[in-house]
């Protein structure tokens, strides 16, 4: 029998436990909130806006990016970036040059931006180039350049651009401190995963469609401390061996792992030395997978991305010195492809990208319910104050109750388009849309 606690989640044979890292108190550091499991430690939220009530402060953000705000030190941090579009000659040309058939932006240059907002107005305090790239990778053309969302320790905030780089930038001294533009991999669809930290490593998934590896940096200099191959075969077509996922710490038995969605299979590192602990195929086909894995209740939840998502459920069993992931439950209707899941209580809620939210037993599998909630969801559902909010790609934000039934709290509009996973801090809900930063209060 499985005995569930508060705290840590026991099973017949192993422990699992999530593994933040420690950041300041009233701050959201990383993507996702402290841990990558879509919580946030913020009270007195809102329920209800509209574009002329409830809205602090509205900002206008220069370029394009879908990196979530980060916050710390009343000070809120994005990233973004500014490209000049290539000729329509040399777009041409490097059309020919990818087996990529979807609509992509194809761009001459490209300058990375960290922009930093006063939390309390919306002031615009810095807008710094911290990348300047000529001749891009192509992205496609919902994506943006500046996709992955920083992360912010003490003074440091790290932002990483996919294959275009990563850089460690002082907030006090406004210098780049260090730069890594050696992650070669040919992403296709541009930048996605998000970085990870652990003790003094970042921790970055590169899954292209000519490479795929799982690299840390050191946060201090920015320099390669270990990279691990994928080991799992993959099919035969480069255009299915690309993934966007980021990577989620967990504790196993008392011991850190990173747990690691790719396409195909999800993996099981140790973060000190990157060496592979066990490895699960999907069990279908699963490419440009963008959702980030979530725990809850012992077990740890991944989801497969194209053609047709499934949710597993992971049991990480240990017998001796080995390891391996045991699927408890699987779940294959309206499983988003690039929206991450929420755990609250018992209970597991996603959003798929055609609009249907579902709340599922997270022990079980078993359906609760199912509800049309409007458009397409990219961003992630969030859950603070006791509330989980949803955010649609067209604006539109829903609160519910968390709960075997389907409770809505309120239903709210802003213009511009939504794929950043907003952020929230006491009494404040940060939302960026393609044009503006939003902060909504009570």
């Amino acid at each position: 029998m499985r005995a569930i606690l508060t705290t840590t989640f026991a099973f017949m044979v192993c422990a699992l436990t999530m593994t933040p890292v420690s950041f300041a108190q009233n701050s959201f550091s990383e993507w996702r909130g402290k841990g990558g499991v879509g919580h946030a430690d913020a009270k007195n939220l809102p329920v209800k806006w509209n574009a002329t009530t409830g809205i602090a402060w509205a900002a206008p953000v220069a370029g394009l990016g879908w990196s979530t705000p980060i916050v710390g030190d009343g000070k809120v941090w994005i990233t973004s970036g500014i490209h000049t579009p290539a000729s329509a000659e040399e777009q041409a040309r490097r059309r020919k040059l990818t087996t990529n058939s979807q609509p992509l932006i194809i761009s001459k240059h490209v300058s990375l931006r960290a922009i930093c907002f006063d939390l309390a107005t919306g002031k615009e305090l810095h807008n710094i180039e911290v990348l300047a790239v000529d001749d891009p990778q192509i992205i496609h053309h919902t994506n943006s350049y500046a996709t992955p969302t920083p992360i912010l320790e003490g003074e440091m905030l790290y932002c990483h651009f996919g294959a275009l780089g990563m850089i460690g930038l002082n907030t006090k001294s406004l210098q780049v401190v260090w730069s890594n533009t050696n992650l070669s991999v040919k992403l296709e669809n541009g930048p996605g995963s998000s970085p990870v930290l652990w003790n003094d490593l970042l921790i970055l998934h590169c899954d292209g469609i000519d490479q795929q590896y799982i690299v840390a940096l050191d946060k201090k200099t920015g320099k390669i401390a270990w990279k691990t191959e994928r080991s799992g075969e993959l099919n035969d077509n480069p255009q299915l061996r690309k993934s966007y996922s980021t990577p989620v710490v967990v504790q196993i038995n008392g011991n850190d792992q990173i747990v690691s969605p790719s396409a195909d299979w999800v993996y099981g590192y140790d973060p000190e030395s990157g060496k592979e602990l066990w490895k699960h195929h999907y069990g279908q086909l699963g490419f440009s997978n963008a959702a980030r894995p979530v725990i809850g209740n012992g077990l740890v939840f991944v989801t497969t991305g194209y053609m047709k998502a499934a949710m597993l459920a992971l049991d990480i069993q240990t017998t001796g010195s080995q390891q391996k992931a045991v699927v408890k439950w699987r779940f294959d209707r309206q499983v988003p492809n690039v929206s991450s899941p929420v755990v609250v209580g018992n209970e597991i809620y996603f959003s798929s990208d055609n609009g249907i939210v579902t709340c599922l037993d997270s022990r079980t599998g078993d359906e609760h319910w199912v509800h049309r909630m409007g458009a397409r969801f990219w961003a992630s559902p969030l859950y603070a104050d006791g509330k989980i909010y949803f955010f649609e790609r067209d604006g539109v934000t829903t609160v519910i109750e968390p709960g075997v039934k389907y409770t809505e709290l309120g239903k709210n509009e802003l213009s511009g388009t939504l794929f950043a996973s907003p952020s929230a801090v006491d009494g404040r809900l940060l939302i960026r849309t393609d044009k503006m930063l939003y902060c909504i209060e009570k």
